[in-house]
This record gives C-alpha cells, structure tokens and sequence, in this order.
C-alpha cells in the first residue's frame, strides 16, 4: 500500500480546503446532512469541548454559538491559523492528535468530524482522546463509511487501503487523500481506549432534502458516512 504523510497532504492544500469549506452554498453534504446528524446526537454544552482536527474551524464555530467552550487541534498549520483568526475557540492549537497539549479530564465532550480516516493512527489517537476527556464523557465521530471509498467499489473490505482522490464541483479543486478501514477497528480502537458505544448512525438524505439538493441522492442508497457516539466507562 503506497502510504502518504497525510499531514502534510492537507498542509499542502489548505488553501483549496479554505476554499471549499468557506464558499457559501458549496459543501451541500457537510451543512444539510452530515453536520446536523452531528449535531442531534451531541449532548449539551458541559465543562469543555474539544475539536480533533478542527480544520479551518466551521464544526467549533458551530458549536460556540450553541454554548460550548471549544479548543481545538489541527495537524495543518494553516488551517489551524485559520480557525483561530476566525473565532469561536478559546484555544486553537496546531499539533498532533496523538499527542494533546492538553491535561487528563480537561472536557466531557470530543468531536472527530470527518478526520480519523485522514491520520495515519487513529487508534492512538482516540486514546489520547481518552486521556483528555474525564470519565463519562462522551466522543462524537463522523467517518467517510468504511463501504464508501472514492473508487466506489471494495474489493477487501478488511483490508486498509489508501485511497488519493482529485475532484472539482463549482470550480473548486480539493484533493482528498485517506485510509480506508474496517468498521471493527474503529469499534475496537474505542473499546480498548475505554468507550462504550452509545450509538452508531448512517447519516441519509430524505426526499425533501434530495429535492433540494439532488447531487444527494446517491448518499440515499448507499452511504456516505459514518456516525458514532461512545461514552468513556
């Protein structure tokens, strides 16, 4: 399996990411579909949040105006820059997400939004988030689905491929490069760092919003991601 510095591949195009993420109207998936079934399963505000991989900053901006306190942590130096000028974080810190600058039991709650398939570990990273968060708190994680891989076809589902993806919509170029990963090492990486999972979800479009958004449909049939909510025992 050839194998990239995913880091560094989203340091490289974090002007294109900026881009993406920050031109009204264009991330339809993210603002319609994956980030509102984040959001139902959340829990209220509480003593701290945490945003692993917080990219240019829209997922803890979002939160700050519901009322959590959100720090957040980026591999990218540019995005991180990026969510810090932007605003909502108490904190935003550019670093690795398996190894938190910050102390044990410092938040109740963690979100991963669309960035362990991106990290080269992630099961040590869920166990630093594990340090991070006090006992009973709670990580929310959206994954790219373990079946939806760019080729769109699975020829070993148990086997951790690299996909390298180049796409344009609207004009706007992104380069999307991640490891694909069975659903049970996920579901392993959180039980041996001391999760217990509260819920799984496949986030889908119903057909009010597919006929708003017809690029959609696709993800009614077969899905896009993945939604896990574990409580740390």
């Amino acid at each position: 399996m050839e194998s990239h510095d995913l880091s560094a591949i989203w340091q490289e195009n974090a002007e294109d990411w900026l881009a993406w993420a920050r031109t009204p109207g264009h991330d339809v998936a993210f603002w319609e579909m994956n980030l509102p079934a984040m959001l139902d399963v959340m829990p209220s505000p509480g003593i701290g949040t945490v945003d692993i991989g917080c990219g240019e900053g829209r997922v803890g901006r979002v939160l700050a105006q519901r009322g959590h306190r959100v720090h957040g942590l980026d591999s990218s130096e540019t995005l991180a820059d990026a969510a810090r000028t932007a605003g909502g974080y108490e904190e935003v810190v550019h670093g690795d997400a398996t190894e938190l600058p910050w102390p044990p039991e410092m938040f109740d709650l963690a979100v991963a939004f669309m960035c362990l398939m991106d990290m080269p570990d992630p099961a040590r990273a869920i166990r630093e988030i594990a340090r991070a968060l006090v006992p009973g708190g709670r990580l929310c994680v959206l994954l790219t689905h373990p079946l939806d891989r760019p080729a769109r076809s699975v020829e070993d589902y148990f086997a951790e491929t690299e996909w390298d993806e180049r796409v344009q919509e609207n004009g706007l170029p992104m380069r999307f490069v991640g490891r694909a990963r069975p659903l049970g090492y996920y579901t392993g990486a959180l039980s041996d760092a001391g999760f217990v999972i509260e819920e799984i979800r496949e986030p889908r479009p119903g057909v009010e919003l597919i006929g708003r958004f017809p690029q959609l449909d696709p993800a009614a049939t077969r899905p896009w991601t993945l939604l896990i909510r574990a409580r740390l025992d």
